[in-house]
């Protein structure tokens, strides 16, 4: 009976088995497919594109940049209905029409942009840039064990008052149910472009010309994103980058990430709103 490799022995997490699994991305039928002029303009257009979405996203985003709009239309007098913009300004839902326009831009620049790239510049399917669930249930033990340890960091950190004073980011996520469904449905709709952003579009794009070497690459600016936030989870992304990067080249798909997101961000939200004892407890605001 033969026995079982060192490689496949070794845990996902061992730094010798990350370096077996570099080495198994790299030397897939999927690396280094094209021939260099082609790679050369492969990767100019997936970094060049990658930077003007990441610049036009830090700028446009901010829900200030709405409220200024609005505010310009509500001194359009000679507009129709302009006391609705006025009544939004001052309504109740004010910050949750700002996370809408946050999420909205992270749909154009991290969906809609790359996506003309895919489809109408480089002629391929959208869908094979990580979109189907792929071999996703296969490397299920390598998502839990990324997830676990954050999960039980979260509980530990939820304690500290930097912690709660940070999440949720909507001020009224605690307000009602509907308050909190509606914010972490904007909230889980950004983490699934943000994964196609970075482990379906950036990788996919780049893994052709450079092989294993496109994760580093996905890797600095998916940590620079995250250097408004606490230096802890700054930190954590560089190792949080590595292996969805490296468990979304070997399961196809962008979904075992999401699902990681999507648990990270909730517990972070439900653990902030138990700490300040402030869990909804109605279903409407008013």
């Amino acid at each position: 009976m033969p026995q079982p490799s060192l490689t496949r022995s070794r845990p996902f997490l061992h730094p010798g088995r990350i370096l077996d699994c570099l080495d198994e991305i790299d030397q897939s039928p999927d690396a280094y497919q094209l021939s260099r002029p082609r790679a050369l303009r492969r990767v100019f257009v997936t970094l060049a594109s990658v930077s003007v979405c990441l610049l036009i996203l830090h700028y446009a985003k901010n829900s200030y940049l709405l409220y200024e709009l609005l505010g310009w239309l509500a001194q359009l007098q000679s507009l129709p209905g302009d006391h609705y913009t006025n009544d939004l300004l001052q309504s109740q839902w004010r910050h949750l029409l700002g996370y809408a326009w946050w999420t909205g831009w992270h749909l154009i620049c991290f969906l809609l942009i790359p996506a003309l790239v895919i489809r109408y510049l480089w002629r391929e399917r959208v869908s094979d840039f990580g979109w189907r669930w792929g071999e996703t249930h296969r490397h299920w033990r390598g998502y839990l064990l990324l997830l676990s340890p954050i999960l039980v960091f979260v509980v530990l950190v939820s304690q500290g008052e930097d912690f709660v004073n940070h999440y949720p980011f909507y001020p009224h996520a605690g307000r009602s149910w509907l308050d909190f469904l509606a914010w972490e449905a904007l909230y889980m709709t950004q983490f699934v472009v943000l994964e196609f952003f970075f482990r379906g579009y950036m990788l996919r794009a780049v893994q052709p010309a450079l092989g294993a070497n496109a994760i580093w690459i996905m890797c600095v600016p998916y940590l620079m994103i995250h250097f408004p936030k606490l230096w802890l989870e700054a930190t954590g992304a560089i190792l949080f980058g590595l292996f969805l990067g490296i468990l979304a080249l070997r399961s196809r798909s962008i979904w075992g990430g999401v699902l990681v997101h999507a648990g990270v961000a909730l517990s972070m939200d439900i653990a902030a709103l138990i700490q300040k004892d402030q869990l909804p407890t109605q279903w409407w605001p008013f």
